[in-house]
């Protein structure tokens, strides 16, 4: 598949998905496991549309006052938490490829009547953010949407200020996968057939000039692992 079709049939999905108010959940990607209760009651049940695959905030604490980055945030949950974390002298930004799931996250942000929190629709192949802009680079199960993932990984070195943490959780693959996958759009935008072997997701995070300091893997079930990854750029 060429780069614009991957893309396009990314974004039709999701756009459905928040059209629709369903989900993508598959029972290999752990979608909200991980999320204290009480985190989870302090989010409207319309941003929890189990997009995501992990956990990033347990894999550091956000600074207050921190500006944290969320690349491909969907309806918005990962932000609001965010936003509760960073307080109102903090400042979050979202950025998501569709539109739908933008006007989504700020109907959302709405109703709890959050202030530091943003949603911009925009490719995280190419951030509308300038350099050494933001503190934390969030991201829950996008990058292996993306078709060039070293490219999304050298955007996230390039607006992290020095010092600064990305905290992902994302799918990756253990072994081959079906070849039925290959050419399917509806397998790429699943999470499944964009997911690369774990070996190369770490390289093209060490590649952009982050250095990882934690992994952790969530259960397997057939070729996908959950995986979550705490880097950070060099001062």
């Amino acid at each position: 598949m060429t780069t614009d079709r991957i893309k396009e049939a990314v974004r039709a999905y999701y756009a459905q998905i928040a059209q629709e108010r369903t989900s993508c959940c598959t029972s290999s990607c752990g979608c909200a496991a991980g999320y204290a209760e009480e985190v989870l009651a302090s989010v409207p049940v319309e941003a929890q549309m189990g997009l995501g695959c992990g956990n990033p905030f347990a894999l550091g604490a956000l600074p207050r006052g921190a500006t944290v980055l969320d690349l491909g945030s969907g309806a918005g949950m990962d932000c609001l938490i965010a936003a509760q974390h960073v307080g109102p002298e903090g400042r979050v930004i979202g950025v998501d490829l569709t539109p739908e799931m933008v006007a989504l996250a700020q109907e959302n942000a709405r109703k709890v009547g959050l202030h530091n929190v943003t949603f911009v629709q925009g490719d995280i192949e190419a951030l509308p953010l300038p350099e050494c802009s933001v503190d934390v680079v969030l991201s829950n199960c996008v990058i292996n949407l993306v078709p060039d993932k070293a490219r999304a990984f050298a955007e996230a070195f390039r607006v992290l200020r020095p010092g600064g943490w990305l905290l992902v959780a994302d799918l990756v693959r253990q072994g081959a996968l079906p070849a039925y996958w290959e050419d399917d759009p509806e397998a790429y935008a699943r999470c499944l057939a964009g997911t690369i072997p774990e070996a190369d997701y770490l390289a093209a995070i060490e590649m952009a000039g982050l250095v990882i300091e934690a992994v952790t893997r969530a259960a397997v079930e057939g070729p996908i692992v959950s995986l979550q990854v705490r880097a950070r750029r060099p001062l």
